[in-house]
């Protein structure tokens, strides 16, 4: 009777060592995706249109540029992602798969984390 409450229990323990350790750890994996997502967003937001600013001061992305700034910047952080320019707006996805630690013991191999972010190039008042 001792042995079989030992055995639970420490099954038990077990499981919750597991949903702290990766729970932090996937916690510590959304944060990255925003910094991420909101980083990359914010790289491509600064890809603007160098002559047509000179020539009228209008801001406008070039959206070929906006895109690759943003793919070298989540190239570089070593996280890949989906980039979308619409109008001056960057928006960028990232998914972040992080492997656990202990929950594999139980058949939770990974952990997936999505986040996204968006910049808007803007002239300053």
């Amino acid at each position: 009777m001792v042995t079989a409450f030992v055995v639970i229990f420490t099954l038990a323990l077990l499981a919750m060592a597991g949903l702290v350790l990766d729970g932090g750890l996937a916690l510590s994996a959304k944060v990255r995706a925003i910094d991420d997502a909101q980083g990359a967003a914010r790289a491509g937001a600064q890809a603007i249109d160098i002559p047509l600013y000179r020539s009228s001061g209008q801001i406008t992305l070039d959206p070929a540029q906006a895109v690759a700034d943003a793919q070298s910047f989540l190239a570089h952080a070593g996280v890949t992602g989906r980039v979308t320019v619409s109008g001056e707006t960057v928006t960028v996805a990232v998914t972040i798969t992080q492997p656990t630690q202990i929950l594999s013991v139980v058949g939770v191999d990974q952990l997936t984390e999505t986040a996204s972010g968006s910049a808007t190039a803007e002239q300053n008042p």
